[in-house]
């Protein structure tokens, strides 16, 4: 594929809706987390379908959320695509001598899964 062609996939309508709604609801989230803590909420992710995923993931890459801001927004973009998963927040094994805590989506980091000892969960939201 030439380069203007892979430029013009990557800039698609789609793609560009999904890492509008990615920035906008990181953005939201963090102010949410601030007052509301864990019961935060991130906005519905508009109907896109998987092309959308591509901004999703690009919009979060620039932004540098925190773990837990972007496991909120992946979780509800997952949602949104029929995949059902929950945020775990964990610590290391001397608890938080040695690091702060961590976020994820479940399945989604196995260095994650296999360093953290699991604290709690976060289901996703109807």
């Amino acid at each position: 594929m030439n380069p203007l062609g892979k430029m013009a996939r990557r800039l698609s309508p789609t793609a560009l809706r999904g890492a509008l709604w990615a920035t906008l609801s990181a953005r939201l989230v963090r102010r949410r987390l601030k007052h509301q803590g864990l019961q935060a909420r991130v906005p519905r992710p508009p109907r896109l379908g998987a092309e959308g995923t591509r901004g999703v993931i690009g919009a979060l890459r620039r932004l540098e959320p925190t773990c837990l801001e972007r496991a909120l927004v992946e979780q509800a973009w997952l949602a949104s695509q029929g995949v059902k998963r929950d945020v775990v927040i964990g610590v290391l094994p001397d608890g938080l001598q040695s690091g702060p805590a961590h976020a994820w989506v479940d399945g989604t980091s196995r260095a994650a899964e296999a360093t953290y000892i699991e604290l709690h969960r976060l289901r996703p939201r109807p």
